[in-house]
């Protein structure tokens, strides 16, 4: 992947006590050959993450490299199944489908094999599912592996778990989001809990003023005189979006010009039931006033898609992430980080992020929702008091220098304990 180059200099200003612990954690990983694998290069929280991180390994010193894998559609298809089976959904993954995902896995890892062992690889971090049979069977034993899973494994189907053990096994390291993702029968000594973090310096996390803000949303029939609340989110069943649309359609009963934005681009190729998704959607907001759902890029007429969840994210009077399963859930600290009152799933990782009736609410059910969202609209000075706490949360637990040393120790460890063992 090409990337846009980061200077880790100007991150200090966030911490700078952390900002020296980071350039001392990368100092032994100097020209170290480091890959990050895994299955789209846009779309998602895991694309976005590795953006920021791969820059910024790179600078820092580290031979830092991200591939993206490229196998047929069917597989992607396999793999969603996988990721749903994992989040906790009631099904099965049919032989037919595990052999195919078998065969592609070591197909697309054969290839990969032979350069990364050509090119003398010093640690190889797989991302998720999707790459996970190609990043942990095919590399000669020296090169030491982590598995990064960003997923929410709180009660995964434990059919599909025991189909990938196995393959889970073989990893040196094993890299959750939250403590309680850990799969039991694995050693805790193996497993490192790793919260994700935004970065305050991405474009869409820049600051931009309310008249900025609006002067781009106005294009698009969002009116600045009416409450505004948002998700900003892909179209997905765990996302909730059709949960939202209940709770809003609730809350508007009491609050007449009450508006709802979502936007959730289609942009990654692993994500098969995006469409489907959409159109489910769709078909719920039919009918109702005051929705607007964008989802294909020609929607936004040019405006790139950070910059118009810069201005969602700095206009919305409340902004929602109402999912049933989540990982972890970076709009959510991208909405805190801008100020804003945030009303989450309780679930997953946005547990982590938000400290119900301090810095944020978490929900259960499309009633409670929708009474949030009524007292917060109708109480401008409580939801700028929760706001302020927010940004301070995210300020000092989810930015991306904490994230960066997070895992830099791990890189050090892993390669330290794996020299030992070969020498």
């Amino acid at each position: 992947m090409n990337l846009s180059k980061k200077s880790f200099i100007n991150y200090k200003q966030f911490n700078e006590n952390l900002y020296q612990k980071v350039i001392s954690a990368s100092s032994a990983l100097k020209n170290k050959k480091i890959v990050h694998i895994n299955s789209t290069e846009n779309g998602g929280g895991v694309a976005e993450l590795l953006i920021s991180q791969v820059a910024l390994e790179r600078n820092l010193g580290l031979d830092s490299h991200w591939y993206v894998i490229h196998p047929p559609k069917e597989f992607f298809v396999i793999t969603k199944k996988i990721h749903n089976l994992l989040q906790g959904e009631d099904s099965t993954l049919d032989d037919v489908e595990q052999n195919y995902y078998l065969e592609k896995s070591k197909k697309v890892g054969d290839e990969l094999d032979y350069f990364l062992n050509k090119e003398k690889v010093d640690l190889v971090i797989t991302h998720d599912p999707q790459p996970l049979l190609i990043g942990c069977c095919n590399l000669l034993p020296r090169v030491p592996k982590i598995l990064r899973l960003h997923i929410d494994l709180t009660n995964p189907n434990q059919e599909t778990l025991f189909f990938l053990k196995p393959f889970i096994e073989v990893f040196d390291k094993v890299i959750v989001s939250r403590d309680d993702f850990r799969f039991p029968w694995l050693k805790l000594d193996k497993v490192k809990t790793i919260m994700p973090a935004i970065d305050p310096l991405a474009a869409k996390n820049l600051q931009i003023t309310d008249d900025e803000a609006w002067e781009i949303l106005s294009r698009f029939g969002v009116r600045r005189k009416m409450p505004l609340i948002s998700q900003i989110s892909r179209f997905d069943k765990w996302k909730d979006p059709i949960g939202v649309i209940e709770a809003f359609k609730a809350a508007k009963e009491e609050i007449d010009n009450l508006q709802l934005v979502l936007l959730g681009l289609i942009e990654s190729v692993d994500d098969p039931e995006a469409k489907a998704q959409v159109n489910s959607v769709l078909k719920a907001a039919k009918d109702i006033p005051d929705i607007l759902i964008f989802y294909d890029e020609n929607q936004l007429k040019g405006i790139a898609n950070d910059n118009f969840v810069r201005a969602l994210q700095t206009a919305s009077d409340v902004i929602l992430q109402k999912s049933l399963k989540e990982g972890f859930g970076l709009t959510v600290s991208e909405a805190m980080w801008k100020g804003k009152a945030v009303i989450g799933g309780n679930v997953g990782g946005i547990k982590m992020q938000i400290k119900n009736g301090e810095d944020g609410f978490l929900v259960d059910s499309i009633k409670e929702t929708a009474s949030k969202i009524v007292e917060l609209i109708n109480n401008k000075a409580f939801r700028e008091i929760i706001g302020r706490r927010a940004q301070k949360t995210v300020a000092s637990k989810f930015l991306m220098p904490r994230y960066l040393l997070d895992n830099l120790e791990v890189y050090n460890k892993v390669l330290k304990i794996k020299n030992e063992n070969f020498n």
